[in-house]
């Protein structure tokens, strides 16, 4: 009886461990990694339907997907006033509409990339979908692009639109008829447009409106009216694959001829090629030439007001104002305080006013009500004082229970270390109001190979800002230098004194530097020809009235772009646009390559300014890396 129950439990502890063995599930290894985006199976109505009378439309999908901000990126082409609600149901994504539809129209709704599937993220890239509220289904298409005008970068967030309305009026008061946006290379492309003529504009929205409704929304507009015949305007789809170098389209490939201009320059007008189909080839972007070019801009703003107020720290509170004052006055006070008690500086344009407070019992206070008198400009146009109370906060840290108090050392910039290029300024800058120094305690030498020389200098304020100083003395070339500041040397006028200082620095010599020089051809009339930097950031400029050379010298090896700007209105300077006088800004242009400058170079380049450039996509992607909004080269030309 025990033998025959040992030999049961055996064979129960054995079909038990083969049970287990069967159910373990390993992870499978290798298989690639989905790379497909969500397919569309099915759809009611389905895409590009006619005489659609409902107010729900359901997509489906082969797999699960999410919606990735899809408030922001979901787009219906012409615009409905109530947003249509759009959610995910299984795996559908629908669409309601809140506002009946119009009779006898195209309707495009642009989900942009805001579609993925759920597991891996695959977006579906540009899916649109389209339906007809009427028996035909608008084909048509206007094709284009949009550029910052001052830098020819591609906008953030900028849509086109389309207008039948002609007026002015229409695009700061009514909805558009049709509605785009721009893609990461500036391109756009309106389908399902109906024949006619229409107004078209570049509207960065900042309150989603797709109305320009505020001078602080970034504008473009097309001088002339744009004409959609289906003789000129089919533009058979076009199909992009983004895989490295691959290119797919049903369209004509075609290249914008580029084109030699020379004379005066019209911005903002249509292309001057009827041809809408130009491809730039590029690694990983396609980037498309359409048939308009549109150049945003942010107006000038026209009307005076008080644009905003802070108390940066607990001594310093800034106004700043829209419009400098001209020759009206801004004048600022403190209820029952002593004008001792604080002094203002204004910046060189003095649109913007910095108070410092000076009296403890003021400073130490975490709310200041303040009284400001600046120019104003009422409903019916006319410039006058107005006077508000303002309240200005600070909220000091609070330190912990351990933490010990220690009086801050007094800190401060300076361009005084490394190599210094002839005749360069010497400043000092810090974060509050210098005291006057001690010059007692701070020596300049000369050093020698085993000597050292006292040499004189000057300490001079900077006449607009208590926070500048200024280094005068002469310096030779070649030479190397040592700046000596006893502690407590600087100060500021809160008692806050400097630790010691001592920097070593030279004067560079110039055989050392490098020297670029510009051969300027083919336009009639004034331009700013400007150095930048990789970053874009200003070297140097020089004006010029006609052809010529233009020299830049005492610049450092390395990596340079340039820029023209045409100076039409003649005031030396760059002016935006302005819509309600028709003002296009005033067009600029690249120097078509980077130039690298080598230690002793001394380059000479023909530069023919009669050609206009675009950016080298390669170039904006450079420039973007290092952080700015501006950038260079060409890929064609416009007009």
């Amino acid at each position: 009886m025990c033998k025959r129950m040992v030999i049961c439990l055996i064979g129960f502890a054995a079909l038990i461990f083969i049970i287990n063995s069967c159910a373990k599930i390993n992870t499978p290894s290798g298989g690639q990694k989905d790379r497909t985006p969500p397919v569309v199976v099915k759809s009611v109505p389905v895409n590009r339907s006619k005489n659609f009378n409902g107010n729900k439309i359901e997509i489906d999908f082969d797999e699960y997907v999410v919606l990735d901000n899809i408030n922001e990126k979901f787009m219906v082409s012409p615009p409905v006033k109530k947003k249509p609600r759009v959610f995910i149901k299984g795996k559908s994504v629908e669409v309601e509409f809140q506002d009946k539809l119009k009779d006898s129209t195209t309707y495009t709704l642009y989900f942009q990339d805001a579609i993925k599937d759920l597991n891996e993220g695959n977006v579906l890239q540009n899916f649109q979908f389209v339906l007809s509220t009427g028996p035909v289904l608008d084909s048509l298409s206007v094709t284009g692009n949009i550029y910052n005008a001052n830098n020819l970068e591609v906008p953030e967030k900028t849509d086109a639109i389309l207008y039948s309305e002609l007026a002015d009026s229409a695009v700061i008061k009514h909805l558009p008829e049709y509605i785009s946006v721009l893609d990461k290379t500036g391109y756009f492309r309106i389908d399902n447009v109906h024949p006619g003529t229409y107004r078209l504009y570049g509207l960065k929205d900042e309150d989603n409106s797709k109305n320009y409704n505020s001078i602080d929304e970034a504008f473009a507009f097309l001088d002339s009216t744009v004409v959609i015949t289906t003789e000129k305007n089919f533009i058979p789809p076009v199909h992009i694959v983004k895989d490295t170098t691959i290119l797919q389209t049903t369209a004509a490939k075609l290249k914008k001829p580029v084109k030699k201009e020379t004379g005066k320059y019209n911005s903002g007008t249509k292309s001057s090629s009827s041809e809408k189909k130009g491809v730039a080839d590029s690694t990983k972007t396609v980037n498309l030439t359409g048939e308009f070019q549109l150049y945003q801009f942010l107006a000038d703003r026209k009307t005076h007001y008080l644009t905003g107020s802070q108390r940066e720290s607990r001594y310093e509170m800034v106004y700043t104002l829209s419009l400098p004052p001209d020759t009206m006055n801004v004048e600022f006070s403190i209820p029952d305080v002593d004008r001792k008690a604080f002094f203002t500086e204004h910046t060189r344009n003095r649109d913007t006013l910095r108070v410092w407070l000076t009296d403890s019992t003021i400073y130490s206070q975490p709310r200041i009500n303040t009284l400001l008198k600046y120019p104003f400009t009422d409903t019916l146009g006319n410039i006058v004082y107005k006077q508000d109370t303002i309240v200005m906060r600070y909220l000091a840290p609070v330190p912990g229970r351990k933490a010990k108090i220690k009086r801050k050392a007094f800190t401060f910039d300076t361009n005084l270390s490394g190599s210094l290029k002839p005749g360069q300024n010497i400043f000092l800058v810090s974060k509050t109001p210098f005291a006057w120094p001690d010059t007692s305690r701070i020596r300049l030498y000369e050093l020698g190979d085993s000597t050292r020389q006292k040499i004189p200098f000057q300490i001079v304020r900077d006449s607009m800002n208590s926070c500048k100083l200024y280094l005068k003395t002469k310096l030779a070339e070649k030479m190397k230098y040592l700046f000596v500041a006893d502690s407590a040397s600087f100060s500021n006028i809160y008692k806050e004194y400097s630790d010691s200082i001592g920097i070593n620095f030279s004067i560079k010599d110039p055989e050392l530097f490098d020297k670029l020089t510009f051969d300027v051809k083919n336009y009639e009339g004034g331009r700013i020809i400007q150095l930048l930097d990789k970053s874009e950031k200003l070297i140097s400029e020089k004006y010029m009235t006609q052809d010529g050379k233009v020299v830049f010298t005492l610049l450092d090896p390395g990596t340079y772009r340039a820029r023209v700007i045409y100076d039409l209105n003649g005031d030396r300077k760059w002016t935006t646009g302005d819509f309600t006088i028709h003002r296009q800004p005033e067009p600029v242009s690249y120097y078509p390559s980077e130039i690298e400058l080598r230690p002793g170079f001394e380059l000479v380049q023909t530069w023919d300014i009669g050609v206009k450039n675009f950016k080298d996509p390669k170039l904006r992607a450079n420039y973007k890396q290092t952080g700015n909004t501006n950038n260079k080269s060409s890929s064609g030309n416009y007009k």
